[in-house]
């Protein structure tokens, strides 16, 4: 279960584009484990963890483009969330029993650095690319 939106800090809205609503429930609500919110015959509200992604039926608008981080293709444009990391640990397991290709299997990146967090990135079944991430120690979110 997701947490409930924030009520100390701003809420983001994001809607990403699918071409099979079916596939993003079972992707959004079954894998990943999101709430579903209102709906309509072309798009889908989700709690992205306290905020709302909305799957919209479209058509893409741009091909994807990589930037190297770490000494690996980053996938842009993409969206995801901070997870606390145990929760990160559990998602990629459950990703991978779901058998979910990672575009960047999950790692540690920038060990004993400012900013060292687990990430790992893939793809809805749209081809949305995704990072999910976990930071020890939350304060070095935006560290330099």
């Amino acid at each position: 279960m997701t947490a409930a939106r924030p009520t100390t800090r701003p809420c983001f809205h994001l809607a990403v584009p699918v071409d099979d609503l079916a596939k993003a429930r079972a992707f959004y609500g079954d894998v990943l484990g999101l709430e579903e919110g209102r709906s309509a015959d072309l798009w889908v509200d989700w709690n992205f963890y306290g905020h709302q992604v909305v799957t919209h039926v479209a058509e893409r608008a741009a091909a994807p483009a990589h930037n190297p981080v770490d000494g690996h293709d980053v996938p842009v444009p993409h969206f995801g969330a901070v997870l606390e990391v145990e929760a990160f640990h559990a998602l990629a397991e459950k990703l991978r029993a779901a058998g979910t290709a990672f575009v960047i299997e999950p790692y540690l990146r920038f060990a004993g650095e400012p900013g060292e967090q687990w990430t790992m990135f893939f793809h809805d079944p749209a081809g949305n690319a995704m990072e999910i991430k976990a930071f020890r120690d939350e304060a070095q979110i935006f560290a330099k």
